[in-house]
């Protein structure tokens, strides 16, 4: 297994430029391909957020996504209903990781959840669950591949946090952090 520890600073920027949309309700649209569906993607995240697109006018007709780069320079790969940062992810990760060294990742994700955590709770403040990826209020697609998870509700939206569970199908684990359109908060 190898291991890294990178800066936070590409968490930090990310973090702060998802803190600043306060109402994510006018984000989230219909899903389609097409041009027009990513221009009408495109303008709606625009007037949400302030975010401007990486390529205004280099379209590609089957996509259903498109980045938006924000004002801290980060791309957010922006879908109908989620919101992924696109950035090199920070803190401590680890990949190349062999069936018998599961339990020494786990153990690294263990070791530097707090400080990820606390590093979410400065942006976005207290999160409304915090918890094992296995708990049984997860919804069943979701668990079981986070060993982690923490959660922060916004009008039309849920921020995840969360560590990935390493096992013998995925050989890397880290953290990461996305935004879901959700009907409650």
């Amino acid at each position: 297994m190898k291991t890294q520890q990178r800066s936070s600073s590409d968490d930090q920027r990310a973090m702060a430029d998802l803190a600043e949309v306060s109402d994510w309700r006018s984000v989230w649209g219909p899903p389609g391909t097409g041009v027009d569906a990513i221009r009408a993607l495109v303008s709606r995240v625009t007037a949400a957020t302030g975010w401007r697109p990486w390529a205004p006018g280099n379209i590609d007709p089957d996509r259903y996504t498109w980045g938006l780069v924000t004002p801290r320079e980060t791309v957010m790969l922006v879908l109908p209903d989620a919101v992924l940062p696109e950035s090199p992810r920070s803190g401590w990760s680890a990949y190349e990781i062999g069936s018998a060294e599961i339990a020494d990742a786990e153990e690294g994700l263990d070791d530097h959840w707090p400080g990820q955590l606390e590093l979410a709770r400065e942006h976005w403040g207290a999160p409304v669950f915090v918890g094992p990826g296995s708990d049984l209020r997860i919804p069943p697609e979701w668990r079981g591949r986070r060993r982690h998870l923490a959660v922060w509700l916004r009008p039309g939206a849920e921020l995840h946090l969360y560590a990935t569970q390493p096992g013998p199908e995925d050989n890397a684990a880290g953290f990461g952090y996305s935004v879901y359109a959700s009907e409650v908060a």
